[in-house]
């Protein structure tokens, strides 16, 4: 065998044992009459001795040859370690070789594998192979591995079946870009890689499978960032006969698992906010609530005082930094660049300093007195000390911005503190929304979202005040799964497709077999899809998903290692017959 023992495995009391030890060589020290190996595995480091006299000559022979990243089986005596090292388990011992092998030698390799390495994001990602071996790296892909197989134990437990659905599925519209895939046995026809498994759920559901769940990849072509991959995992779920609150009991029980078995730590209680509260009071449907700073409408104290830019506007909202009336001038520049960034877009800042001496100092004195400020104070509930940062402009447009620089703010002020989690959920979601482009309403959620009963007739008069039986779990600011209960009778989901614009053609065409499926008996049933890349980043204290994916792409959708996407032999071309119709750059 190659090795008797890991590198992380070795102790005190393992003193006189014969072992045998296999990995990767972490440095070499040589001090001529003496010699050192640090060997290293993915449990750990033990450290190798030679002395000459001691040590036969072919072994200290090869020990010289030896160069970092080394691939070498060692066999020796475990002895106490004379200068003892309390950084890693096993620095009170060390083992005295006998005998040594080469198993592969290795390159130098083009960063050092260090927890604090020298290679950039470019570079590790063309060697990610190297870079698995860092530390922190396979410290994440082990707590993802942690994460779900807890997952698994739980819904197990809730006597969730496991059931795997495909993956070369037919293109329908979900929100994003599909992935094709052709076909050569159907010229001219096209897969789709799923962007969840949504249809395939309900038809379990459907054939009697009551709970559903799968760690599943998903796919969308749409634009990357730090949470985004254009293939990611769901834990991604289905049950039958159970309402809205069923749902959110099952699965707020499970991130309290998740959080007691993997970091130890329990969190508080799950509120529910409304949507329409979370966009008023936050301007996001995945409000941060670690920290207050509740965004407050001014319109009625704020307006008819002859500041055009108020009284233009649509909403004045305007939040509160406790203990903040100290800033400096150069800080509030600072923030009133942050706002008109191009991440932000506002035209502009008001602030209104409130005082220790009950007086007010503000950017617009020229067109509010003090009266005029103190009943803005008044409305926000300020104290001596506080600073007002207020917005204005279109409803929704300010209230994004507005977001930006309350997060911005908790930021600055160490208010979104690391290691301390607040869940929500936020319920009732719109059913629809607006899309200026298309001019015709789209699905928040997707087509198969159920509206709340009592809005029903709301749908020939006022579509977009429909509710929807829609739900979403966010923990610090970040959205982490969410779901909805189904519309399960074919009438309905028909009336579903009109309302969003499809002929019974186009309906009967995208999701004919869906609506068959529901003539023959289907139960009431709703779901939940959790990110589990972001669960796994959240977990591990990270803003970005990528080192918590062991083979990640890189902004523009590539994987640099292997070169991907990459052209094809055009004798593969030729048999799914497709011609290629490049465009040329400019």
């Amino acid at each position: 065998m190659y090795r008797s023992h890991t590198c992380g495995e070795l102790r005190i009391e393992d003193v006189n044992k014969e072992v045998t030890l296999s990995g990767w060589v972490q440095r070499v020290r040589d001090k001529g009459g003496m010699a050192w190996v640090d060997l290293r595995d993915r449990y750990g480091i033990t450290q190798l001795i030679f002395e000459e006299g001691v040590t036969a000559p072919e072994v200290l022979e090869k020990t010289r040859q030896l160069g970092r990243e080394f691939v070498i089986q060692a066999t020796g005596t475990v002895v106490e370690r004379y200068s003892k090292n309390d950084k890693i388990p096993t620095g009170a011992i060390e083992i005295k070789v006998s005998a040594i092998e080469i198993l592969n030698a290795a390159k130098l390799p083009p960063f050092m594998i260090e927890d604090d390495t020298d290679g950039g994001d470019d570079l590790r990602m063309k060697y990610r192979y190297l870079d698995l071996r860092r530390n922190p790296v396979r410290e994440k892909l082990a707590l993802r591995h942690r994460i779900a197989q807890e997952v698994r134990r739980y819904l197990d437990e809730q006597n969730f079946l496991e059931i795997e659905t495909p993956v070369l599925i037919k293109s329908t519209p979900e929100g994003a870009r599909d992935f094709i895939v052709p076909s050569r046995m159907n010229p001219g026809e096209f897969y789709a890689l799923p962007q969840s498994p949504q249809t395939f759920k309900q038809l379990l559901m459907v054939s009697g499978f009551d709970r559903y769940f799968q760690i599943v990849k998903c796919f969308r072509d749409e634009d990357l960032r730090a949470d985004r991959q254009p293939e990611f995992t769901q834990i991604d779920c289905e049950l039958a006969f159970i309402e809205q609150q069923d749902i959110l009991d099952i699965f707020e029980g499970m991130v309290r698992h998740l959080f007691r078995m993997v970091l130890n730590q329990e969190i508080g209680d799950f509120p529910h906010m409304e949507y329409a509260d979370a966009m008023r009071l936050y301007g996001s449907d995945k409000p941060d609530i670690r920290f207050g700073m509740e965004f407050v409408e001014l319109n009625e104290v704020a307006q008819n005082k002859g500041f055009k830019v108020f009284d233009d506007a649509e909403l004045v909202v305007g939040i509160k930094a406790e203990g903040c009336a100290s800033y400096t001038r150069k800080q509030l520049d600072a923030l009133t660049n942050f706002v008109k960034s191009q991440q932000v877009g506002a035209k502009g800042l008001v602030y209104v300093k409130c005082n220790e001496d009950g007086s007010f100092k503000s950017s617009v004195d020229k067109f509010f007195d003090q009266e005029a400020l103190a009943a803005w104070a008044q409305t926000m509930e300020a104290k001596a000390g506080d600073l007002l940062l207020v917005l204005s402009g279109a409803k929704d447009e300010v209230r994004k911005q507005m977001n930006e620089l309350r997060l911005h703010m908790g930021n600055e002020l160490g208010l979104r503190k690391e290691g301390e989690f607040k869940p929500l959920w936020v319920v009732n979601f719109p059913l629809l929304e607006w899309d200026e482009e298309t001019k015709r309403f789209h699905a928040m959620h997707h087509p198969f979202t159920s509206p709340k009963p009592e809005d029903m007739a709301l749908l020939d008069t006022d579509p977009g005040a429909v509710r929807a039986n829609a739900y979403d779990m966010v923990i610090n600011g970040v959205e982490i799964g969410g779901g909805s209960i189904r519309i399960h009778d074919r009438e309905q989901q028909q009336l579903m497709f009109k309302h969003l614009g499809f002929t019974d053609e186009e309906a009967k065409e995208q999701f004919g077999f869906l609506m068959e499926a529901f003539e023959y008996g289907a139960p009431p049933h709703g779901g939940i899809a959790l990110g589990f890349d972001r669960l796994c980043a959240m977990f591990g204290g990270s803003e970005s998903i990528r080192d918590y994916i062991a083979f990640p792409k890189n902004n523009s959708g590539r994987d640099v290692m292997i070169d991907s996407p990459a052209l094809v032999d055009g004798t593969q071309l030729d048999e799914l017959q497709i011609a290629l119709n490049l465009k040329k750059e400019d």
